[in-house]
């Protein structure tokens, strides 16, 4: 990054490409919501909009705190960034307490009105507090007690609470995206080198100890030997997927959405995309995600000072690790874990704070300010 000596407060106004793809992808979303819900919705609640007015509105909520959000300057999320991280630790700490259970874990905390997830909170405050202490320690991030240490600290906090809910897709996912702030913030090579092959132990040892983590990969090797099992989730996205073809069978049309394949409109809306749209619908949204990613990334290489730079690679590496994982797992090429495609999957927390996360990064695309790497460090 550059040193520039001169200063201003003056800031420009947002990135409008990368604004307007998201509200594409925001707009299509909501539509598949309604498209693979109303079946299920018709059918639980009696009501088949019941799922698609409750995003709509989860999103205009989103948008809202995108707009406000875009109106902070990034220096102001360098000093939340320690209580952002308090408030994440301690709502996941409470979740195995006073959770709300379903299928086998506790995740979600009840607000009344609706239910909050604290593993998204999570995320964001890896993202904040990790750019933070990489501007405080920068130039000895290549040592352990400040490229590493701290780090580890909070991560293994984290993870060691989001494994009590049990909440393991969330797990991989902050551990990916650790690591990558590191990666950006020039820790050195070989305690990446060290944690991998920790981490190929953790795996191999789960795999001889914990028989539920040994059958998740031999359902992923043959889901249709395990067709009436386990693996008849994925075998049902399969379906979905190679019945849509080339130009699908038209939305609102899919067959697998009808009580076939479990949470169609969730983690596995892709599936309901791919039968409805086809492959050239379907390449049009993963098209969409990578022009918002490469943008994003190009608005991050650009910015003048490195807490932006980081914070905004975070959050656009973040959205790259759910949208890759997410039809990883429905097209099958990864093991099945729930994973929520960003402005698809049904829910409101990771909805709402995945538009405020695009508020940050049209925030950071405002500031002209020609300043250090990491001001005031």
């Amino acid at each position: 990054m550059r040193n520039i000596s001169i200063k201003s407060n003056k800031r420009g106004k947002i990135d409008k490409p990368f604004l307007y793809i998201t509200l594409i992808l925001l707009f299509i979303g909501v539509v598949m919501v309604f498209s693979a819900s109303y079946s299920r919705a018709y059918y639980t609640k009696q009501n088949a909009g019941y799922y698609f007015f409750r995003q709509l509105s989860f999103a205009f909520i989103g948008l809202l705190s995108m707009y406000l959000l875009s109106k902070v300057p990034v220096s102001v999320y360098k000093k939340l960034s320690v209580f952002v991280l308090i408030f994440s630790l301690a709502s996941l700490a409470v979740v195995p307490y006073f959770g709300i259970e379903e299928n086998g874990a506790r995740r979600w905390l009840s607000l009344g009105f609706t239910t909050f997830q604290p593993s998204e909170i999570a995320k964001i405050s890896v993202i904040l507090s990790f750019s933070s202490l990489i501007c405080r320690f920068k130039g000895k991030m290549k040592t352990f007690k400040y490229g590493v240490l701290p780090f580890a600290i909070i991560l293994f906090l984290i993870i060691a609470l989001l494994v009590l809910e049990p909440h393991f897709s969330a797990a991989i996912i902050i551990i990916l995206l650790g690591a990558t702030m590191l990666f950006l913030g020039g820790t050195g090579l070989i305690w990446f080198f060290l944690g991998f092959c920790v981490a190929a132990g953790g795996l191999y040892l789960a795999t001889r100890y914990f028989p539920y983590v040994a059958e998740r990969i031999h359902v992923w090797r043959d889901p249709f030997g395990f067709a009436d099992g386990r693996g008849y989730q994925i075998v049902q996205s399969l379906y979905a997927i190679g019945s849509g073809g080339l130009s699908g069978l038209g939305l609102g049309n899919g067959r697998q959405k009808l009580h076939y394949l479990p949470e169609e409109h969730n983690d596995f809306i892709f599936s309901v995309v791919c039968e409805e749209l086809g492959l050239v619908g379907a390449s049009v949204i993963i098209i969409l995600f990578a022009l918002l990613i490469i943008r994003g990334f190009w608005l991050a290489l650009h910015m003048k000072n490195r807490y932006s730079f980081l914070v905004v690679s975070g959050i656009m590496t973040l959205l790259s690790i759910q949208v890759i994982m997410n039809i990883a797992v429905v097209t099958n090429l990864i093991p099945c874990t729930g994973i929520s495609l960003p402005f698809f999957s049904y829910g409101g927390t990771a909805l709402v704070i995945q538009i405020s996360q695009i508020g940050i990064v049209l925030s950071a695309s405002k500031e002209l300010v020609s300043q250090n790497e990491c001001e005031g460090d």
